[in-house]
């Protein structure tokens, strides 16, 4: 049967197809805009114009649905429509509009269908997972294939570049605001103090951006999945404002993630200050994740 999943991202808006028989998953394809409404909060409250952003990709993706009469399909919402103050009233006029029904998705939920999605292409037993989003951040640790300790912090690629940066890439200063502020946040999560894990389990956009950009600038193979997390500061002096864009700096960047060029360093200083805090050396980048997970939990409905 097919179904069609929607996750509406702090900064992208997704809809993959999937064809599911019994426990067998496959994706048949996948459509996104990248629409960044984390950028629309102000003041915490998301403004209409990005509402209006929303309805017009779901209307959009309503339209294929239909098309191709893939009657069982569902969205879901993470840290932008989740965390905003008229997070209610901003999905009931989504909802109205595009007749669509939105799932809100708490951030343990989150962390949960990250973790479930993850682990099925991961074959470590025990480690960290880390989502970094456009708005937010879930670390879930884990032992014998279970979860032990999750949490989702307010630390996205996308947010810090609307509230730290003022042009496209940050100079050193904005980089040390964002250090700072990711520093603090992670210092104040208790339940993870005195973790520390060798390797962690990189999934979602940033990580997806960062493995590129790492195999473009390291010279590594296009299928390596692994980074090695002291070259991430490496990366990030590079691409510095104020240290100059070169020609060649420039093409790597749009061959790799042209879609992220704003984001991408903001989202490496979290990872770093991540990998820094839980003493890890390798990074290894998952491509399944929250809708997997989902997928899994919510209609295969397994035990994981």
């Amino acid at each position: 049967m097919l179904h069609g999943i929607i996750d509406i991202g702090s900064n992208t808006i997704r809809m993959a197809i999937y064809f599911i028989e019994g426990q067998q998953i496959e994706m048949l394809m996948k459509k996104k805009h990248i629409v960044g409404l984390a950028s629309y909060l102000k003041d915490g409250v998301m403004q209409p114009a990005g509402i209006d952003a929303a309805v017009a990709v779901l209307q959009e993706f309503k339209a294929f649905l239909q098309t191709f009469q893939i009657d069982s399909a569902v969205a879901f919402t993470t840290a932008a429509l989740r965390n905003a103050k008229n997070s209610k009233a901003a999905v009931n006029e989504i909802e109205r509009r595009t007749g669509i029904n939105i799932r809100v998705i708490t951030g343990d939920e989150e962390a949960t269908f990250d973790f479930i999605g993850a682990t099925h292409d991961i074959k470590a037993d025990s480690g960290l997972l880390i989502d970094i989003g456009g708005g937010s951040t879930e670390i879930v640790a884990y032992k014998a294939r279970k979860i032990t300790q999750k949490i989702s912090l307010p630390l996205g690629s996308l947010a810090f570049h609307t509230k730290y940066v003022k042009g496209v890439l940050p100079t050193s200063e904005e980089c040390q605001q964002m250090y700072k502020a990711a520093g603090n946040t992670i210092n104040a999560a208790n339940d993870f103090a005195g973790i520390s894990e060798a390797s962690i389990a990189g999934i979602g956009g940033t990580f997806k951006g960062a493995n590129a950009l790492y195999n473009e600038m390291f010279q590594e193979p296009l299928a390596n999945n692994c980074m090695q997390a002291d070259k991430l500061a490496e990366i990030i002096e590079t691409f510095k404002l104020d240290k100059g864009i070169t020609q060649a700096m420039t093409i790597m960047m749009m061959r790799t993630v042209p879609d992220r060029m704003h984001t991408v360093i903001p989202g490496l200083i979290i990872a770093d200050v991540l990998a820094k805090h839980f003493q890890s050396h390798i990074i290894t980048y998952s491509d399944s994740g929250v809708r997997e997970g989902y997928i899994y939990r919510e209609i295969v409905k397994t035990n994981d």
